[in-house]
């Protein structure tokens, strides 16, 4: 792999770090991801006791706070060799764009949900702690007769007790996360206003390639976040996400996978529960990566939309995105005879699902989507992300697909 823009910024920046060069370092961590070894402190460990990290590491034993930091520094360069492995399966002969399928599946981020407070709560505490802090100061002011038990006899007596730091610390936190909130619903009032007044004079849509969603704040009419708005403290970016299990902090996580060996053709990673939004930026990461337009396009009922459907076919695409969902083993019924011209978008695509064609390719979707979550989530043990912060998030979720695809890569290539 071409390491030449790491290798540069690596050069350019400050002496002092560890000796230790980068590509040891790169080939340390993408060994270790392609494995399930992600943690810093698990690697540092493998390179004392496993003989695959000895040989990657060559002998050395950099240590964890040094792969870390490597990892940080360069996770943009890291995330980037997407493209590189991707190239190699193409040239391999593993991609062949016939048939790609769309899915999502939730990571937990390293965020405890228990860790997050809706705006309502943090307006009460608000008002709590502030209270319990003017107590505490006017107790501690009018404690002259019990400086000994409060601050010890070898202190000055002018240090603030641990239950009114703590009670300070909490509240400064608090304040934080909801004015973080309210800038972020005056923001998202301002988009909308903004899309609104372009709708309004009829201005062209901007040009370029389609931005990945975002969890937006819910406003109400006055642009204030809604009273069950919330906000993590530990990874203020991860929301809360529904899965089969029930609710986690996390993040979601998408690919579009290539069906004939299962290579990840286009990856995305972001805060909006929803798949929806997801579809359009994923197809023109997948013609952009892969330099052709797949051969068909199959997606869950998660992804449709008539937006997807007509820009999809402006982008040259074949899609069967289901329109609802069906019961588990019901079978769609066949149709027979002409496309009626009268149709919506969603009865034509509902329709085209239930030709024998669209049968067919839809059949294949589960197996096609799901198979490398299952792989990188069951086998390879990664159903947490390490990194906090949706930036670091969506790198380190670039490091697990792009591992995927390079232990694909192997595997074909030993089979040969």
């Amino acid at each position: 792999m071409d390491l030449k823009v790491l290798l540069e910024k690596y050069e350019r920046e400050l002496r002092g770090y560890p000796p230790y060069h980068p590509r040891m370092l790169v080939g340390l961590l993408l060994y270790g991801y392609r494995v399930g070894v992600a943690s810093s402190r698990r690697l540092e460990r493998k390179t004392y006791e496993d003989v695959a990290f000895r040989i990657i590491a060559a002998g050395q034993h950099p240590d964890h706070t040094a792969i870390a930091e490597f990892r940080r520094r360069h996770l943009k360069e890291l995330s980037g060799l997407f493209v590189q492995v991707l190239a190699l399966c193409q040239k391999a002969g593993l991609v062949k764009l016939g048939h790609v399928a769309l899915d999502g599946t939730k990571l937990k981020a390293n965020a405890s949900k228990h860790k997050a407070m809706s705006y309502e709560r943090m307006q009460q505490r608000e008002q709590e702690l502030t209270q319990k802090v003017g107590e505490l100061m006017k107790a501690a002011e009018e404690a002259d007769a019990a400086e000994d038990r409060l601050y010890g006899k070898k202190k000055r007596g002018d240090e603030l007790p641990q239950e009114l730091r703590r009670a300070e610390s909490r509240l400064k936190r608090i304040r934080q996360a909801k004015a973080e909130l309210e800038a972020e619903a005056q923001a998202v009032r301002q988009a909308q206003q903004e899309a609104k007044n372009k709708k309004d004079e009829q201005e062209p849509p901007p040009s370029g390639p389609t931005r990945l969603p975002s969890h937006q704040v819910p406003t109400d009419k006055h642009g204030k976040p809604k009273p069950k708005a919330q906000r993590n403290f530990t990874d203020p970016e991860s929301r809360i996400q529904k899965t089969q299990g029930g609710f986690i902090q996390g993040y979601n996580a998408q690919a579009a996978v290539d069906e004939g060996h299962q290579i990840i053709v286009a990856q995305a990673l972001t805060n909006q529960a929803p798949d929806v939004e997801h579809f359009v930026p994923l197809m023109e990461q997948v013609v952009g990566n892969c330099g052709g337009v797949p051969g068909v396009v199959t997606a869950d009922a998660g992804y449709f939309s008539e937006d997807n459907v007509v820009r999809g076919t402006c982008l040259g695409i074949d899609a069967y995105l289901a329109t609802g969902r069906l019961k588990h083993g019901e079978e769609p019924a066949p149709v027979r005879g002409r496309m009626p011209r009268d149709l919506s978008l969603k009865e034509w695509m509902a329709r085209r699902l239930r030709t024998k064609k669209g049968r067919a390719v839809y059949a294949r979707r589960k197996a096609v989507a799901e198979a490398p979550f299952g792989q990188i989530k069951q086998v390879r043990g990664f159903r947490q992300l390490l990194l906090r912060g949706l930036t670091k998030a969506r790198g380190e979720w670039a490091l697990i697909c792009l591992t995927h695809n390079l232990l694909k890569l192997y595997r074909a290539t030993v089979a040969a």
